[in-house]
């Protein structure tokens, strides 16, 4: 067994794992199941890796359609688990081989970085190219994710343990993708396993590491000093509108090799003060308003929210954290008033 593998599969990398699992989890059975007999069942995860039995469970599946309909799968407990322990490890590995304006599931990275660096460079840049992947998730290809995993760990064990992972999410969202061939495809390339379940923690990781080689593409290869990713959207900025419409054409052709498309008659180069929507803000070079379905939808959660507490179903601290982390997340915009109308309108009851 490998250095590597022995690391994933060490009772300390185990017990944090199920800590970072269990986070934010409390009120959650399946992991007040796990951690009943949490000695018991870590040791039964270790020595399934450990004797390369372990199996991943099924998947539970559901829809959520804010901002937009998704599929989510979610993993048994356990498997979560043991994705964390994956990552505990691997993700030091690859970290130091991510752009530096990669943001999305990265520790110092984040949403509002990613919103301050656009915005900073959006004073500085005449115009924007702003693209997003089509069905990201569902579309990152098994074959070409495994061959990037393995020019970096060359452990036989991680990889094994990155197979049985890869393979239990092959087709979860194969409803969600529809086919695209690609130059040099047969009919056979229907049958290639694709699609990464969206809740995973592997997931999120992973696409960071299908995209990197692409990220190095437009930075060094394009020479885009001015490049922004998050997830599957992403920026580049320029002072001419010509050179821009060269770069799309760029990445249209880079992405094929990668197997994924974007909105094409989406991506066309703007200029800056305009606004660019990004992640659920519209945002100008001097100011940032939030966009209207992200208001709307908070302020129906929270009436829903208010109702629950009213009749006792949830807690006050349940209500509050609900309203806390709306308010981090808006408070990066012009939101103020805002927040004060929304607030005004849906006074918490005296119970």
């Amino acid at each position: 067994m490998g250095a590597i593998f022995d690391a994933i599969a060490g009772w300390d990398n185990l017990l944090l794992a199920y800590r970072r699992a269990a986070s934010g989890k409390g009120g959650k059975a399946s992991a007040a199941s796990f951690e009943y007999q949490l000695a018991d069942n870590l040791i039964a995860l270790q020595r399934g890796l450990r004797e390369k039995t372990y199996r991943p469970g099924g998947y539970c599946h559901f829809y959520v359609h804010e901002p937009k309909r998704r599929k989510i799968s979610a993993a048994p407990f356990g498997d979560r688990v043991v994705h964390h322990a994956l990552c505990n490890v691997i993700e030091p590995l690859f970290e130091r081989r991510f752009i530096t304006h990669s943001y999305a599931n990265r520790r110092g990275k984040g949403t509002h970085r990613a919103l301050d660096q656009l915005q900073h460079w959006a004073q500085r840049y005449c115009y924007v190219l702003r693209c997003d992947v089509v069905q990201h998730f569902a579309s990152l290809d098994h074959a070409l994710l495994r061959a990037k995993l393995a020019r970096v760990i060359r452990d036989a064990d991680v990889l094994w343990l990155v197979d049985a992972i890869l393979g239990s999410g092959a087709g979860v969202l194969a409803s969600e993708y529809t086919q695209v061939y690609f130059e040099g495809d047969d009919l056979f390339a229907a049958c290639r396993p694709r699609g990464l379940p969206i809740s995973n923690l592997t997931s999120q990781f992973w696409s960071n590491v299908y995209l990197n080689d692409f990220d190095w593409f437009v930075t060094r290869e394009l020479g885009c000093g001015a490049y922004l990713r998050y997830v599957d959207d992403f920026v580049l900025f320029s002072d001419s509108k010509r050179l821009l419409r060269q770069w799309r054409a760029a990445v249209v052709g880079r992405l094929e090799r990668e197997r994924l498309t974007i909105h094409v008659p989406q991506a066309q180069a703007l200029p800056v003060v305009a606004g660019i929507p990004w992640l659920g803000f519209l945002v100008y070079p001097g100011h940032c308003l939030l966009k209207r379905r992200n208001a709307v939808h908070f302020t129906r959660k929270f009436k829903r929210n208010l109702g629950a507490y009213g009749s006792g179903a949830i807690s006050l601290a349940t209500l509050d954290a609900g309203v806390q982390g709306w308010v981090n997340h808006v408070r990066y915009g012009d939101t103020w008033g805002l927040r004060e109308r929304v607030f005004a309108a849906h006074a918490i009851p005296n119970q």
